[in-house]
Formats: C-alpha cells, structure tokens, sequence
C-alpha cells in the first residue's frame, strides 16, 4: 500500500475537471477529457499489449460520478455512459504529474490516426 493517498476529490460545478490532492500537499486539477481518454478501464486499455485503443471526440466529456473503490481508487463515471475504469491513487498521482505528457502522446495518436478531439457531425 502507498503512502500517498488523496485528502480530497472534488468535481468542479460544471462536471469539466476533478481536482484531487494528496496528503503530502500536491493538489492536481485533471480534466474529465484527459481521465476519460485515459482510463485504465480494458475497453480502453485493452485486455493486453498492443490493444490500447485511441477514442476521440471526447473534448467536452462530462464526469457524472465519482464512487469509492474499496481504500485504493474510485471508480470514475462520464456522461458518454463509461463508468468501468477503477483510478487508484497511483493512477491518479500518476496523472497529475504526467497528464500533459500523456496527453500530448494522446493528441499525437489522434493526428496519427486521422482522429480528432470533437465529436465528428452526424451525415445530414
């Protein structure tokens, strides 16, 4: 078990950002975006290497729940109706001091596949 475990999770009024700090006094505002691209859940990870998959149009994605996962994560719920990712606390430190890191990887792997951030209009 970690010694570094969040003091406080809170969601912002408009359901945009989770703002989580830890009991060594790091605090990390992370985007509903950046937690629903990454989710550690296997439909976007994969069930091994190599199946991770890259899900656009997520830019204005919302976080509808969040909901205690035994004393190690929280099982994070969004308005697209994914709710199966379980962010531990390292997860979610992980995040915080990697998040535009990662990010910046995502946005690559979008470009790379012809992928954009928007949801893409449905054809008229």
């Amino acid at each position: 078990m970690s010694d570094i475990w969040p003091t406080e999770i809170r969601v912002s009024k408009d359901r945009q950002r989770l703002v989580v700090s830890f009991n060594d006094g790091q605090s990390y505002d992370l985007s509903a975006e950046l937690l629903r691209v990454l989710s550690p859940s296997a439909e976007v990870q994969g069930h091994g290497p190599g199946q991770k998959v890259t899900v656009p149009g997520k830019r204005n994605v919302a976080i509808v729940s969040v909901i205690p996962t035994g004393n190690y994560a929280v099982r994070i719920g969004f308005d697209d109706m994914h709710d199966t990712g379980i962010y531990t606390w390292t997860y979610l430190r992980e995040l915080g001091e990697r998040g535009f890191e990662l990010f910046s990887a995502y946005e690559e792997e979008l470009a790379a596949k012809g992928m954009s951030r928007d949801v893409a209009e449905k054809p008229r």
